[in-house]
């Protein structure tokens, strides 16, 4: 029996196409930095950057509606859930969405040029919250920096968790780089939850904290 492609019961935006409609996604092996994207899309198109994509859900969604204005990477630490994303996206013929395996600040600081990139989201990144492991969490001054140096000006950050401790980090640290905005409420493309996590966090009665910003002009 075929299990339900969905998560907590909220189907995976899209269809599955007749497999000659498939795309290829997966970047096996990122070429070396810094990376070019017209070369890595097939096309010049505005990048959307997806960091910590797990399986996929927002990257998904958000390439359906803007496949043809928007080019969408997705990337995780986890083979196994960037297998998942890209099964997914290959089954809805994706043709300008990739995936590999890489972390997001690796990506950031040694692939991505500067201001090369329209958008770049963050859901839920791992809160690290026993004791002994705060100092592994990924936002930090020094990432939200190179989140900042990657995107164009004018460039859309989104960033979002559950985790009440993180996101008091957060909102210190993303204004002193970005005008940053705190979102209330959920989104209004997907009210059930952008990300497997959100959608798990909203059905167990937790806050969600998010917001979004533009870098800032930085004088000096």
């Amino acid at each position: 029996m075929t299990q339900p492609d969905d998560d907590f019961g909220v189907p995976i935006p899209g269809r599955i196409l007749p497999q000659e409609a498939w795309a290829r996604t997966a970047i096996k092996k990122l070429p070396p930095p810094p990376l070019d994207w017209k070369t890595v899309f097939g096309r010049e198109a505005p990048v959307v950057l997806d960091l910590g994509c797990g399986n996929g859900r927002f990257l998904i969604a958000d390439a359906l509606k803007r496949a043809l204005t928007h080019n969408h990477l997705g990337i995780d630490i986890l083979p196994m859930v960037i297998r998942y994303a890209t099964k997914r996206c290959n089954q809805r013929g994706l043709q300008h969405t990739r995936l590999a395996v890489i972390g997001a600040y690796e990506l950031l600081e040694e692939y991505v040029p500067a201001a090369s990139v329209a958008e770049i989201h963050l859901y839920h990144p791992q809160p690290y919250e026993k004791r002994g492991h705060i100092d592994d969490r990924l936002i930090t001054l020094e990432f939200l920096s190179l989140v900042r140096r990657s995107l164009i000006p004018g460039g859309l950050f989104v960033v979002q968790t559950d985790n009440k401790n993180y996101w008091r980090d957060i909102r210190n640290f993303a204004p002193q780089l970005f005008d940053f905005t705190e979102l209330e409420g959920p989104w209004p493309d997907a009210p059930q939850g952008r990300t497997r996590r959100e959608i798990y966090a909203r059905q167990h009665g937790l806050k969600i904290y998010k917001g979004q910003g533009t870098p800032k002009l930085l004088l000096g």
